[in-house]
């Protein structure tokens, strides 16, 4: 296992040689916090790999919850992504800039949707163009497609689902931000936030998954893991800023083989916002969990 890889992540060299496969779909999930200074649709637009499509992850949500980019109904996922040409039974490829911020979330939203060839590009775009792979600047035009939708309801915590975690300590919580935010040493990117974290919650931050914007080895996420306090005997529920990057986390434990996991879709942003909920600014001890 020492230098075994996600069985859910590809290469770019293996996707390079399958550029003209037909039965493979390439997604541009790229998407940023503002302190990132980067504009997924204008890097797109600039330059990105040959027959990509560009997932909005902001637009590709429900937008009555009041929350950026909540889990669409599958019917509006289903119609979106199929005007994109991209149907379930598809092997779907997504990437993002940094390697390993984004596209777990759109990777997870397709799996949760029911598609299941699904995997995130090693290294994303930006281990691509360091390569000297070829980019291309003319919008990808895609002929539409049928996506049926067998939607897993069970893979989202909602807000009273996390309530009753947090109140009873059923489920380990794993929280994918920084530390800084965690402890609330850091102010959240978002006005009206409180800093802090759910009690009871262990910090595993997702940008600790990757080197160079690569997924680490199963055994690396393992240990990552395990001495973060999480238990891969035990459920976990997944959580972070606004759902995007918990995901990485989500990715990790499929990796392992650990799929009695949930994420948390408000996450933080809706945690956070909330006067009604409880935030710690202390440590949890690990044998808490």
């Amino acid at each position: 296992m020492s230098e075994e890889k996600s069985p859910f992540v590809v290469s770019a060299s293996w996707l390079e040689d399958r550029l003209d496969d037909q039965n493979i779909r390439i997604v541009d999930a790229a998407w940023y916090l503002p302190a990132h200074n980067r504009n997924g649709r204008a890097e797109y637009e600039a330059g990105h790999i040959r027959g990509a499509v560009f997932f909005d992850q902001d637009e590709i949500a429900d937008k009555t919850t009041g929350l950026p980019h909540s889990v669409p109904s599958p019917e509006a996922f289903a119609a979106a992504v199929g005007a994109l040409g991209i149907a379930e039974t598809d092997t779907i490829v997504v990437y993002d800039g940094p390697g390993l911020f984004s596209a777990p979330r759109v990777w997870w939203l397709f799996r949760i949707m029911g598609a299941r060839k699904v995997f995130v590009l090693d290294g994303g775009l930006d281990g691509w163009k360091h390569e000297g792979r070829a980019l291309v600047t003319v919008q990808t035009t895609p002929q539409p497609a049928t996506f049926t939708p067998t939607y897993n309801g069970d893979a989202v915590t909602s807000f009273d689902a996390m309530r009753a975690i947090v109140d009873n300590g059923s489920v380990q919580i794993a929280d994918a931000r920084g530390p800084g935010r965690f402890l609330g040493t850091e102010a959240e990117p978002r006005p009206g936030m409180r800093s802090g974290h759910m009690p009871g919650a262990l910090n595993l931050p997702a940008g600790s998954f990757a080197s160079d914007g690569r997924l680490k080895t199963l055994a690396e996420l393992k240990t990552l893991i395990t001495e973060a306090g999480i238990d891969l005997d035990r459920p976990i529920v997944t959580s972070c800023g606004s759902g995007v990057t918990a995901a990485t986390i989500t990715l990790a434990l499929h990796s392992l083989g650990h799929t009695d996991n949930t994420l948390y879709d408000g996450s933080w942003s809706e945690w956070g916002s909330r006067s009604d909920t409880p935030v710690t600014t202390e440590p949890t001890p690990k044998k808490d969990r």
